[in-house]
């Protein structure tokens, strides 16, 4: 079988529960002076969580076991809905069409990927988001919003958004959006028993990030 991606997401209320969060990958070279000499291998970060610590019942436990079974393991993979970030609004924020800048206008190109950015500045990162939720996108051009459908359309595969019209050279595109991150279960084998609840221990499930390929 062919790896692919299943348009639906983790059970919410298990992964409400989950830990982790993202990783990057820094070589550190310490110098005999004792100065360090630092280098970011990975230009994006990548996050991994564990389910496991979502687990409260065997229902959980079992829909855990089907959905393990649906994505063939390692195989496909699924969205997941970050406890902590799955939102471009700020915690306990509404999303607003301002969240974000996304691109500036040329007077040719219509189409902008969703990002959302952490910090402000020169040293802001950009991640791009690459599986928004489904109506919860929000666009501005120049600081007025438009309208999904008559304006705007969203590939909810992707997190492309495309307008209807380019908008003017220099003119600023911003977004607001929800959204999941696309993961893969990162074992092809659950380990799993009654006992775990009896003693208080829950199995381990963990899942990570797929990244885009290019």
């Amino acid at each position: 079988m062919i790896a692919g991606f299943l348009d639906e997401r983790f059970p919410a209320e298990i992964a409400f529960g989950a830990s982790g969060g993202p990783e990057r990958r820094t070589d550190v070279v310490t110098l005999a002076s004792g100065r360090e000499k630092r280098n970011a291998r990975w230009a994006h970060s990548r996050r991994r969580y564990d389910a496991g610590t979502g687990i409260r019942s065997l229902q959980d436990l079992q829909a855990v076991q089907a959905f393990f079974e649906r994505a063939r393991g390692r195989l496909y993979g699924f969205r997941f809905k970050d406890p902590f970030d799955s939102s471009s609004a700020p915690a306990g924020a509404e999303v607003s069409p301002f969240d974000c800048e996304i691109g500036k206008g040329d007077g040719a190109s219509a189409d902008f990927q969703l990002v959302k950015l952490y910090g402000a500045g020169g040293n802001a990162y950009a991640r791009d988001i690459s599986k928004p939720v489904s109506g919860s996108a929000r666009v501005a051009v120049d600081g007025m919003e438009l309208g999904e459908g008559a304006d705007f359309a969203l590939d909810a595969r992707t997190g492309i958004v495309t307008l209807a019209a380019a908008p003017a050279a220099g003119a600023a595109v911003t977004a607001g959006v929800r959204f999941d991150v696309p993961v893969r279960f990162d074992t092809d084998r659950l380990e799993m028993s009654l006992t775990h609840f009896e003693a208080g221990r829950l199995p381990s499930v963990p899942l990570i990030e797929i990244l885009p390929s290019t």
